[in-house]
């Protein structure tokens, strides 16, 4: 899709909205916002996932502010949930009312009612952590309200494209979705004063005093939804394969996977299901040597920095952000191969190298360690953060 379509498209769905916009904006101004707020964080749900991680770090970031929480999509599993429920904060979660395309109007209805909320904040801040919901408001708001779009994949860059006008500042979590989206404005020609605020920040995790495991077996996890992209069904073929021959390796599975495992292949690894328990789930990353991932496509997950961050060997097809992260021989190992028989070929073939080689494994962990402590820290993250949101 091109700029000026994404553009018309936009503006042909303002007008068709505008009488239930127009009505949410009556309601907005009958019922003001009780609490008082001029954050406005708009997050999709608190489901167990590695944007949503970084959505919670933001927020703890910035939680003396006491920003308001908006959620908008229909969750799957919600076990995050906990972790937003700080002291001070109000959440409102809108799924019911707004995540249903038979009674779409009524997600027009509730971009009147906050906007209007937003519009009657003395220089707001509206903040979207990959949230679809987060775009639809922006046409709504004021003009002066500071607008930041957070991007950890570049899924939805054709359509957030139509906003681009709107939002001050871009973020975008790894350096190839920002190139991505610089070649996207470079094709579509769109203006250059919007270049100026696309931006890259590292993400954020707690990297830990450096610890050494001597496991006597070649300790390999996979970390991860069950979702189609991530293509789980390689990692336990690689683990059926290796099994059958006999190498000294064990795989374990963190995660919805269950039914993409097969069940010859369950008989002989580990399946922990999906792990709510921050400090059970860090034990499981320390206990292991090996980080796995075969993903189609991805961004930088946020298991791949908290493996690093523990000196773990990062095994990962080659795609999207990883290789700005990981160098293949020095900090970790990546898979090149794009046919499936041939990543889980090349996979068994760089965990033989581990196995055969405990002393690369261990060269590789130390130099992946030292990455995330040069990368990761929790400390320039938050103060990136909050001057965004606090500069005016």
């Amino acid at each position: 899709m091109t700029y000026r379509t994404a553009v018309v498209k936009r503006n042909i769905e303002l007008i068709g909205m505008f009488p239930f916009v127009l009505l949410g904006k009556i309601a907005g101004r009958l019922s003001p916002l009780k609490t008082k707020h001029h954050i406005f964080l708009f997050f999709p749900s608190a489901d167990i996932g590695g944007s949503v991680k970084v959505n919670i770090d933001i927020t703890n970031c910035i939680k003396d502010q006491r920003p308001l929480i908006i959620f908008s999509k229909t969750p799957k599993n919600n076990q995050f949930r906990s972790f937003f429920e700080l002291e001070g904060f109000r959440i409102i979660d809108l799924h019911k009312y707004i995540d249903n395309k038979v009674y779409h109007f009524v997600n027009f209805f509730f971009r009147g009612v906050l906007s209007t909320w937003i519009n009657k904040v003395e220089r707001p801040v509206v903040f979207g952590g990959e949230s679809l919901f987060f775009y639809k408001i922006l046409p709504h708001v004021k003009p002066g309200t500071k607008t930041i779009e957070l991007c950890h994949l570049n899924t939805w860059i054709d359509f957030s494209q139509a906003f681009a006008k709107y939002i001050d500042i871009r973020i975008f979590s790894t350096p190839k979705i920002k190139r991505d989206v610089e070649s996207q404005y470079r094709q579509n020609n769109v203006p250059l004063p919007f270049w100026e605020r696309l931006r890259f920040i590292d993400n954020r995790v707690d990297v830990p005093s450096y610890q050494k495991i001597g496991n006597k077996i070649l300790q390999v996890i996979y970390v991860g939804r069950g979702a189609p992209q991530k293509r789980v069904h390689l990692i336990a073929e690689m683990a059926r394969q290796m099994h059958e021959t006999g190498r000294p390796v064990h795989f374990s599975f963190v995660g919805d996977v269950e039914k993409i495992i097969p069940e010859d292949v369950r008989q002989y690894a580990s399946l922990y299901g999906q792990i709510s328990d921050e400090e059970k789930l860090h034990e499981i990353y320390t206990r292991s040597d090996v980080l796995i991932l075969t993903s189609a496509y991805e961004g930088l997950p946020i298991v791949v920095m908290d493996m690093m961050a523990r000196g773990k060997v990062i095994i990962s097809t080659a795609v999207d952000g990883i290789p700005d992260y990981v160098t293949h021989g020095q900090n970790g190992l990546l898979i090149t191969e794009t046919e499936e028989s041939k990543i889980v070929e090349q996979g068994v073939q760089l965990l033989d190298f581990l196995i055969a080689n405990p002393a690369a494994k261990e060269e590789i962990g130390i130099r992946s360690y030292r990455y995330a402590v040069e990368h990761f820290s929790g400390e320039t993250f938050c103060e990136t953060f909050r001057k965004l949101f606090l500069d005016r």
